[in-house]
């Protein structure tokens, strides 16, 4: 089974065109899908048209009243994933503003079965790339991804900001075991959640691999949700968690891990 999931907040205009696009994958593909989306208290008609959408696929929708932003969004989205299903199915997590392709997903799952842990939709891939970003905007981002890759090396990784990943459900249910509400610790700073999920499930020994992917940010019809100031205070926050040498992340996971290991074995 596979279940796309989709962060939603004021997306009126671009869910009517994205959700096609995903039951079409899901028909192409074959097998059992559903589509879960938080709505994160929308004040537009975002609502409204995931009520009305005559969806030809399972579609399951969580509603804040209020927007919480989007790690209290990703957490709920990621712990009903991984109450709906087994550790050999599927999770893909996608923004719904019509930028990230589901076209990609056909080589995420492929990846996946290969055994990966982790299928990352990469700009800097060969292959991959970027379409109606600025010059500013895109300099910012590769300046980003370079600094997260000093502070976090990760084998074969390099596109650490972008939301757009398949996930074995497996590697998902363990890091809500081991971390519990934890697993996206920093909720109220910003898109830190994107790069957080990536570094504890590095922590737990996960396997990652990429694809390249063409973000389309020529397509997006809504307001960016993006503040560069909050979410920088948030990256800078958590290499300070990560890096602390006296109960830091690292070592918090270590012992969560042993600790369940040791139950496990009993």
């Amino acid at each position: 089974m596979i279940v796309v999931l989709l962060p939603a907040y004021n997306e009126e205009e671009s869910l009517p065109i994205l959700l096609p696009k995903i039951e079409q994958f899901f028909a192409e593909q074959g097998g059992e899908g559903a589509i879960v989306v938080c709505d994160d208290g929308s004040s537009d008609r975002t609502a409204q048209v995931l009520s009305s959408y005559p969806a030809k696929v399972r579609l399951e929708v969580i509603t804040h009243k209020l927007n919480r932003g989007l790690g209290e969004a990703s957490r709920d989205l990621f712990e009903r994933a991984a109450e709906l299903l087994k550790d050999d199915d599927i999770i893909i997590r996608m923004d719904c503003d019509d930028t990230h392709d589901p076209s990609f997903m056909h080589l995420m799952k492929k990846k996946l079965d290969e055994g990966y842990d982790v299928v990352i939709a990469s700009r800097f891939q060969e292959g991959g790339g970027q379409k109606g970003v600025n010059a500013y905007r895109a300099f910012v981002s590769r300046g980003a991804n370079l600094f997260m890759k000093v502070l976090f090396p990760i084998s074969g990784v390099q596109e650490y900001s972008c939301g757009f990943r398949a996930y074995r459900a497996g590697i998902i249910r363990r890091a809500i075991r081991v971390f519990g509400n934890n697993f996206i610790q920093l909720k109220g700073l910003g898109f830190t959640c994107t790069l957080e999920k990536l570094v504890k499930l590095r922590m737990l020994g996960a396997r990652f691999a990429e694809v390249p992917f063409v973000l389309r940010y020529d397509r997006k019809l809504s307001a960016s949700k993006m503040i560069s100031s909050v979410t920088t205070v948030g990256y800078l926050t958590m290499a300070l968690l990560y890096h602390w040498p006296w109960g830091g992340w690292r070592t918090n996971a270590r012992y969560r891990a042993a600790a369940l290991e040791t139950k496990a074995s009993r």
